[in-house]
């Protein structure tokens, strides 16, 4: 069909710009041509089903996509659930902090006030220990000390008893002690 436009071309420069009659095939001019060719092709396309296959490939399309936007909308599904699920986990992993921080709270307080219990008792202890000590030492200080006067005592009147009593007192003590028998 190209060459024949050509043909028709080169023919109508030829023809030096004067129009010249349009060829005819047994009286069937280039129009019908045209007619009869698109009509065969159109008549071979159904022969072949070629409508049918792009319908079905049309089709198929159409249910691929349909397919992807139920997996896409599955997805989206899935993909909220899972934001729920990790939004209540969180929800909760912050309750849970919470609780454990007042928890923690809590455990100090009664450690902080057990602490000071223990402290109180610790001082009281203490300050009994103490006492003990010092009253001990004090009684250990006043019995040195007797100890040491009735020593000083005992030898200042050894002193005097020697040094005032003599064999003839030594006698008259003697004697009196046998007549009080």
């Amino acid at each position: 069909m190209a060459n024949l436009l050509i043909v028709l071309a080169a023919a109508a420069e030829h023809a030096g710009g004067h129009e010249a009659a349009e060829p005819t095939v047994a009286g069937f001019g280039a129009g019908w041509f045209v007619a009869l060719s698109m009509t065969v092709l159109i008549a071979i396309m159904l022969w072949k089903k070629v409508p049918g296959a792009v319908t079905s490939g049309l089709d198929n399309s159409i249910a691929e996509i349909r397919h992807q936007l139920e997996e896409a909308k599955a997805l989206r599904a899935e993909a909220e659930a899972l934001r729920k699920e990790y939004a209540d986990k969180i929800a909760n992993a912050e309750r849970e902090a919470a609780e454990m921080v007042a928890h923690a709270k809590h455990e100090a307080e009664a450690i902080v006030a057990k602490a000071e219990v223990d402290t109180t008792d610790l001082i009281a202890r203490r300050e009994k220990m103490a006492g003990d000590k010092i009253a001990a030492a004090e009684l250990a200080a006043v019995q040195d000390l007797r100890n040491r006067a009735a020593a000083a005592a005992a030898a200042a009147a050894g002193a005097l008893i020697k040094g005032k009593h003599d064999a003839a007192a030594d006698k008259s003590l003697v004697d009196q002690a046998i007549s009080g028998l």
